[in-house]
C-alpha cells in the first residue's frame, strides 16, 4: 500500500515533471492501444491498451519533443512542454480502405486443407536472442505454388530458463516466471524487404513461462490471404505485464552504476527466442524501432549488426506457420 501511495503521489503531484496522457483516433475519440512514442537519441515506450502513457521530464530532462505513430494513423509531432492530457491521431483513410478491400474479403465456403511448417525449437541459453522493447523481428515465408492459400496459425518458439542455472539442460527443471506482451505484425514482401502491412489491426498477445517450447497464435479471424511473392510475420516486445495481462511501464534501459559514472544497459525481456542454423536462406530481418530511420537489415553477416549469433553462423529465427490450402473448384 505505501507503494501504491508513493506512485500515486507522484503521479499527481508532480504536475510539470511527469504527464499521463492518452492518445485516441481523431474521428471518433476511440482510444488508439499500444501506439509508439519515440522521442531523443534512440529511446521510446508503448502506449497500453487504453492508449494511455507516462511521460517524466524527471528521466528526460533534455527532451522537448515526442514522435507518436500507430498502425492505420499519420504520425504526430508534439512537444513536451504542457502535453496535453489527450492526443489525436488522423487515420490514413486510403491506406485503410485499400487493405480491407484486398485482404479482408470473406472467402467462399470453400474446402481446404492445413498444411504446417513446424518451428525451429532450441533450449541452448547461448542460441537465443535477448528481445529489446527497440527491436522488431521479421521473417520472410515465400509463396511456392498458385494455389489460395491463407494463414491460420503462427507458431513462435520460445526459450525458457531454468530457475537454477545448475538445472538448466533439465526439461523438468522449475521455469523462471514472466508475463510479456507481444505485437505481431504481417507485412507484404516489397523487393526482398517488409513493406506495407496485410492488416491494420491490432494483434497482441501474452507469452508466460506456462506456455511451454511454443506460442500459437491463431489469426484465422483477420483473414490473411498470403501474396503471391510471399509474406512477413514479425514479432515485437512491448513490455511486461500485471498477471491480468495490463502492460507495465517499462524502460529500454538499465541504469547502473559504475566507476565511470551510470551506465545505459539494455533491458533485455523474457522469453528469449532461439536462432537457428538450419534454414539455407536469411529470412530474418531486424530494425531497430527507435533508431536508425525505423529501417529494416537483413540479420547477416555484413550488415552492420554486431552480434554473437551471427559469428555462430545462427541467422534465422525459426517461426513456424499453418495454412489453409484452398482447394482448386
Amino acid at each position: 500500500m505505501r507503494h501504491i501511495l508513493f506512485y500515486i503521489s507522484i503521479l499527481f503531484c508532480g504536475g510539470l515533471a511527469m504527464a499521463q496522457t492518452t492518445i485516441k483516433d481523431g474521428n471518433t475519440n476511440d482510444p488508439i492501444p499500444y501506439a509508439t512514442i519515440s522521442f531523443g537519441n534512440g529511446n521510446g515506450i508503448f502506449a497500453d491498451d487504453a492508449g494511455m502513457f507516462i511521460f517524466t521530464k524527471k528521466l528526460y530532462p533534455d527532451i522537448d519533443s515526442l514522435f507518436i505513430s500507430a498502425l492505420g494513423y499519420k504520425d504526430l509531432g508534439v512537444a513536451t512542454e504542457n502535453l496535453p492530457k489527450n492526443l489525436l491521431l488522423e487515420p490514413h483513410i486510403d491506406q485503410l480502405e485499400e487493405v480491407v478491400l484486398n485482404v479482408n474479403v470473406p472467402k467462399e465456403d470453400r474446402k481446404f486443407k492445413k498444411e504446417t511448417q513446424k518451428p525451429y525449437l532450441d533450449d541452448d541459453y547461448y542460441k537465443c536472442w535477448l528481445p529489446t522493447i527497440e527491436s522488431e523481428i521479421a521473417v520472410f515465408f515465400p509463396n511456392e505454388t498458385s494455389q489460395d492459400k491463407e494463414i491460420a496459425t503462427i507458431h513462435f518458439p520460445i526459450t525458457l530458463e531454468s530457475k537454477d542455472w545448475e538445472k538448466r539442460k533439465k526439461a523438468n527443471a522449475d521455469k523462471q516466471p514472466f508475463s510479456t506482451l507481444f505485437k505481431v505484425k504481417f507485412y507484404e514482401n516489397k523487393e526482398g524487404f517488409p513493406g506495407d502491412v496485410l492488416t491494420y489491426e491490432n494483434i497482441v498477445f501474452v507469452a508466460t513461462e506456462k506456455h511451454g517450447d511454443v506460442f500459437e497464435l491463431d489469426v484465422t479471424e483477420h483473414k490473411l490471404d498470403i501474396p503471391d511473392n510471399g509474406f512477413f510475420v514479425s514479432l515485437q516486445v512491448l513490455g511486461y505485464t500485471d498477471k491480468n495481462g495490463k502492460l507495465l511501464p517499462n524502460k529500454k534501459y538499465k541504469e547502473v552504476k559504475s566507476r565511470n559514472g551510470i551506465l545505459k544497459i539494455p533491458t533485455n525481456f523474457r522469453p528469449l527466442l532461439p536462432f537457428t542454423d538450419e534454414i539455407a536462406a536469411n529470412n530474418t530481418y531486424i530494425k531497430r524501432v527507435f533508431l536508425n530511420d525505423n529501417e529494416w537489415v537483413r540479420f547477416e553477416k555484413g550488415s552492420g549488426i554486431e552480434s554473437s549469433l551471427l559469428k555462430s553462423n545462427l541467422t534465422n529465427y525459426g517461426i513456424g506457420v499453418t495454412y489453409k490450402v484452398f482447394k482448386e473448384d
